[in-house]
């Protein structure tokens, strides 16, 4: 059996960057593996610019972002293997894998990394009646098929959900040639980034229809028409408000999933908000040892904020390994952090003051859009935190750092609150 101090489950952005900062943090034994043929995960498809101004202050396209951590991980010596899947995780870190060449066999970690990433949301789980003709594409496998295959999935257009993704298809299926007719959204506002909604369809006239899905799917071998209603408060369909577009492709883009299955196998507990790990401020779960960075924890609106994460995860694990499972001097105990009034949910779901960093990011998501609201921390009863927001959307995280020196005053405080309060 092979033995590593640290096996890390994916070779995404959260999973380089994850193994670059255990490196510096003084393990040297670490290994990356990899289901794909090469290294940077999604990023690879992903030949857009817009990443890395905060990581490099300097905006990068998602191979070129991709391709930096590669370099740091190589020039650091860190092992990996590609094309090769990772069946099941024991509690004791055991890790089962195979590969073409090596077969099946087990690799023994002293600490994990769950780095998986996300998926999309298929066809399947959205309940859209009509035939299953060809035609029909998450957008990020579109995605794929143009930006690294050189295929076209079609020249006549309909978009459903607003997410990242789909805005980013619906300038990218522009751009080679085909016209799209509407991108459609369920919910009263969009998934997606405010500089995608300008940038991807404000500046190619393309039209958002919020409220909307899609109740129909005309054609049987290829596409040939979709069938888009406004829906009610109850996101059930208004008879009367039908739309046809002709088209010949409907693209996918309603919400990612983080890849879990082998964190649920192992023992790991999921929060059903953001279907990721429950984790601390080490991003440890509750299994011992086993950490989580990256989509696989939660979907993040921004590749810099995985890499943050992921080297964070990445050093405590790295101390995992060093002081053998044992953090010293934690004489206080874990403070949960409960999200209220607006806030969906944390990341992480407990603090400890004796783990943490001198500074510490709480990110979280806002269950619909407030204007000219207050984001507010509350130390039991005590406001602590009061920052003002013109605008608070679920289609971008929010924020707040907390402060070693703020716990010293409050050696018995039993829970932190997050909220959103109105102006």
């Amino acid at each position: 059996m092979l033995h590593y101090d640290i096996v890390i489950v994916g070779g995404g952005p959260a999973g380089l960057a994850a193994a670059v900062s255990a490196k510096e943090h003084g393990v040297e034994s670490i290994l990356v593996l990899e289901r794909d043929q090469e290294l940077g995960g999604i990023l690879n498809q992903c030949i857009h610019n817009g990443f890395g101004l905060h990581t490099f202050q300097e905006e990068l396209t998602g191979p070129e972002y991709a391709g930096r951590f590669i370099e740091q991980a190589e020039k650091a010596q860190v092992a990996y293997k590609l094309n090769t899947m990772v069946l099941e995780i024991s509690k004791d870190k055991v890790v089962t894998v195979m590969n073409g060449k090596e077969g099946m066999f087990e690799i023994q970690a002293s600490a994990v990394i769950l780095a998986m990433g996300c998926r999309e949301r298929a066809r399947g789980a959205l309940n859209i009646p009509g035939y299953r003709p060809a035609g029909i594409y998450s957008a990020g496998t579109a995605q794929r098929l143009v930006n690294m295959e050189g295929f076209l999935p079609g020249r006549q257009v309909v978009i459903l959900g607003s997410g990242d993704i789909g805005l980013i298809m619906a300038r990218r299926m522009t751009l080679e040639g085909a016209k799209v007719h509407v991108v459609a959204e369920l919910l009263p506002y969009s998934g997606g980034l405010k500089r995608n909604l300008v940038q991807c369809l404000d500046d190619f006239n393309i039209p958002l229809k919020l409220s909307h899905t899609v109740v129909d799917i005309d054609g049987k071998d290829r596409v040939k028409g979709v069938t888009i209603a406004k829906v009610d408060e109850g996101r059930k369909p208004i008879s009367g408000t039908e739309t046809y577009y002709p088209c010949d492709t409907l693209l996918l883009s309603c919400g990612l999933i983080p890849e879990n299955e082998l964190s649920q196998s192992l023992g790991v507990e999921l929060n059903p908000v953001t279907s990721g790990p429950f984790v601390n401020e080490c991003f440890e779960t509750n299994v011992e040892g086993v950490f989580a960075c990256g989509n696989v924890l939660h979907v993040h609106d921004l590749v810099d904020f995985v890499s943050k994460e992921a080297a964070s995860a990445g050093k405590h694990a790295a101390a995992y390994v060093k002081y053998k499972g044992k953090h010293p001097a934690v004489v206080s105990k874990d403070i949960p952090i409960v999200p209220e009034s607006g806030v969906r949910y944390t990341v992480p779901k407990t603090i400890n003051p004796d783990r943490m960093d001198e500074k510490h990011t709480i990110r979280f998501r806002v269950d619909k859009v407030y204007k000219n609201c207050y984001i507010s921390v509350y130390l039991g009863k005590e406001r602590i935190i009061y920052k003002k927001r013109p605008i608070a959307a679920p289609g971008e995280m929010e924020e707040v750092i907390f402060h070693k020196e703020l716990f010293q005053a409050v050696p018995d405080l039993s829970k932190i609150t997050i909220k959103i309060e109105e102006a």
